[in-house]
């Protein structure tokens, strides 16, 4: 399994990417697409159902798939999986579809990437019941600090819309972050991760390799299994 080096940019969240010298990606794979992860210098992979590729033919076939792939040794996290009311099918299938993955993730434990689009009290209710002990992501965050709060305060961490946090108006919700929260990410977009880094750095006020190593410590403390339960 590829793991970051000191002085890696980290980009937690990516599709489609390719190695980059000094880039450390983690490449997302959607079960639907039914690529496997290969062997790629600086690149690990998640793995999991999108919810805009759910049905309710798919459905079972796709979680024997996460089940399958959750044990190969290249697959770090589960994900991107969970709830998008603008583009998915009924709400009860999706949230059935993450309780599954979640349930794999903790079997496997594995921490789980989060897809969320306006469903932030399904989302929150999951948590409540499954109390999972393993750590979720959301990426492609782009709320505000009242919803922020509410996710950290379970013990989640963050992971910006790249387009989102590149804007001056995202200033003022990372400056109100603990930085040992927070990841960045290109979602596969063509943007330039060194860039973010720059940006983000100037933002809180940071040297661009203080937030390496912030993120480097982020990396390996959400990715290693995690015994405690957040209330």
């Amino acid at each position: 399994m590829n793991i970051p080096q000191p002085g890696d940019y980290i980009d937690i969240h990516s599709h489609s990417s390719k190695y980059v010298a000094g880039v450390f990606t983690v490449e997302n794979l959607m079960a639907h697409e039914g690529f496997l992860p290969g062997r790629i210098t600086g690149v690990a992979y998640s793995f999991g159902i999108h919810p805009w590729f759910l049905n309710e033919k798919n459905h079972k076939q796709l979680i024997r798939s996460v089940r399958e792939i959750a044990g190969n040794h290249e697959i770090i996290a589960i994900g991107e999986a969970g709830f998008d009311k603008l583009n998915g099918p009924s709400t009860e299938l999706q949230r059935k579809c993450f309780e599954e993955q979640v349930l794999i993730a903790e079997e496997f434990r594995m921490p789980v990437v989060i897809h969320c689009v306006r469903a932030w009290d399904e989302l929150l209710s999951v948590y409540k019941n499954l109390r999972p002990k393993m750590p979720w992501l959301i990426h492609g965050f782009r709320g505000n600090k009242v919803l922020a709060s509410q996710l950290l305060a379970k013990g989640m961490y963050l992971s910006f819309w790249f387009d989102f946090v590149l804007k001056p108006q995202s200033s003022d919700l990372l400056k109100s972050l603990p930085v040992d929260r927070i990841f960045l990410e290109t979602d596969g977009a063509g943007v330039d991760i060194r860039d973010i880094y720059i940006k983000v750095s100037a933002d809180l006020a940071l040297k661009v390799d203080e937030l390496k190593s912030t993120i480097l410590s982020n990396f390996f403390a959400f990715f290693t299994p995690n015994p405690l339960k957040h209330d």
